[in-house]
C-alpha cells in the first residue's frame, strides 16, 4: 500500500514544494506526508544569525508555505483520501525545524493491568503526563524513540513478507 501511495503522490505533487521526495508513512488511518522546503536563502538571514533567529526563519517558511498551499493541499487530500480510504495529513520541514500541519489523533483501546496502570499514574502525578491517555502517548513516543532502528528493520521485513504474499496465489474463495 504505502508505495502505491508514494508513486501517486510522486506524480501528484506540484514538482515545485520540496527540494526532495516527501517522507511518506502509512498507517491503517493515515497517510502523513512530510516535505523539505528550501532552506531560508542566504540573504535573507545574517551571517551571525543566532539559533533562535534562525529557527524562527525556519518556522516562517513553513508557516509561509502552509498558508500558500492550503487550497491544493485540500484538493490533493481529497482525492487521496478517496482513493486510498485514508486520511492525509501534512507537514514540513525545513532547516532543523518540523511542523506538522495535521494529524489524526486515534483512540486505542488496551487492557492494562496494575503494574502498567501504575507507571501510567506516576507519569500524570509528577506532571509529565495530563491523564492516562497522554502518558501512554508518551511512553510509545518514548520507546519509539530509542528503538527507532529495531522499528525500521521490523517494518521491512514486514514489507518483505507482503511482497512474497502479494506475489503468491490469490487464497481460495469460499
Amino acid at each position: 500500500m504505502s508505495e502505491s501511495v508514494s508513486g501517486w503522490l510522486a506524480g501528484r505533487l506540484p514538482d515545485d514544494w520540496f527540494v526532495e521526495a516527501p517522507q511518506i508513512t502509512v498507517d491503517r488511518d493515515e497517510v502523513l506526508i512530510v516535505g523539505r522546503l528550501a532552506p531560508v536563502a542566504p540573504e535573507q538571514s545574517e551571517p551571525d544569525q543566532s539559533e533562535r533567529d534562525q529557527n524562527g526563519a525556519e518556522q516562517g517558511r513553513i508557516a509561509r508555505f502552509r498558508e500558500d498551499t492550503r487550497e491544493q493541499r485540500i484538493r490533493i487530500a481529497r482525492e487521496a483520501e478517496h482513493r486510498f480510504g485514508r486520511k492525509i495529513a501534512w507537514g514540513a520541514r525545513c532547516g532543523d525545524s518540523t511542523v506538522v500541519f495535521t494529524t489524526l489523533s486515534v483512540p486505542v483501546m488496551t487492557r492494562l493491568r496494575q503494574p502498567e496502570r501504575l507507571v501510567l499514574d506516576t507519569l500524570v502525578d509528577s506532571g509529565v503526563a495530563r491523564s492516562r491517555s497522554d502518558a501512554l502517548a508518551w511512553c510509545v513516543r518514548l520507546v519509539g524513540r530509542h528503538t527507532d532502528d529495531w522499528l525500521r528493520e521490523l517494518r521491512t521485513a514486514m514489507e518483505s513478507v507482503q511482497r512474497v504474499r502479494d506475489a503468491g496465489p490469490e487464497a481460495a474463495s469460499a
